[in-house]
């Protein structure tokens, strides 16, 4: 696979328990320098995952046995109501577009608690990049026991500077999310800084609280 500055192309192809999430959450944090944040990985990669905002932890693995689509478990704490469940994930990338300065992705992606089979998502997430401008959006519709909910957002940035492989990259964005449990749409920054395998971004708004997501490809 061939990596450039958020571009994942591959080159054969056109482009946990719950209780440990908060340990794994903060060894992530140490060991994650800052990749571009693809759902599924290249063909034989593995991935993990850490996300905290106001909804939610989550600590996920998957495995893309090719880059078309990965399998995984997620560890999820809801922070909405205390519960603490496990999904069986799949993601499938629908459509990839490589051009000579660009990439556009859009993924398919769900998971259901092997436990609770009424307990499960579904959802589209897509990006849009080039080496300096960035575009994302993503959809999830949650089925929970207790209530059922909407996840939104949109996401834009663009890269201060154009670094070579193997250098720290940085992306500062303006993102838009909404989640149906908590009402209207919140607009914050966000800063993403990537680096060899590891992924990181942070961002914050008073309604939203802290947006993070962690990961860590091998």
């Amino acid at each position: 696979m061939n990596q450039h500055h958020g571009l994942d192309i591959d080159a054969n192809a056109p482009s946990i328990p719950p209780m440990g999430i908060r340990l794994i959450f903060s060894i992530l944090c140490l060991l994650s320098p800052a990749l571009a944040a693809r759902p599924v990985s290249y063909s034989g990669g593995s991935t993990i995952m850490a996300f905290s905002d106001r909804a939610k932890h989550s600590l996920y693995f998957h495995y893309s046995p090719t880059y078309k689509y990965s399998v995984g478990v997620e560890a999820v704490k809801n922070r909405h109501n205390g519960d603490e469940h496990s999904y069986l994930r799949l993601t499938y990338l629908l459509d990839r577009k490589n051009t000579q300065g660009s990439q556009r992705n859009l993924y398919l992606q769900s998971g259901v608690d092997p436990v609770d089979l009424d307990h499960y998502f579904y959802g589209v997430h897509g990006d849009w990049e080039t080496r300096r401008l960035f575009s994302g959006f993503g959809y999830r519709h949650v089925v929970d026991d207790e209530v059922d909910f909407e996840e939104q957002f949109v996401q834009f940035g663009v890269a201060p500077y154009l670094g070579d492989y193997g250098d720290l990259h940085t992306w500062i964005m303006i993102k838009g999310k909404k989640n149906t449990l908590f009402g209207s749409w919140s607009t914050y920054p966000v800063l993403r800084l990537f680096k060899g395998n590891g992924f990181a971004e942070f961002g914050y708004s008073d309604q939203s609280q802290w947006d993070i997501h962690l990961m860590y490809r091998f």
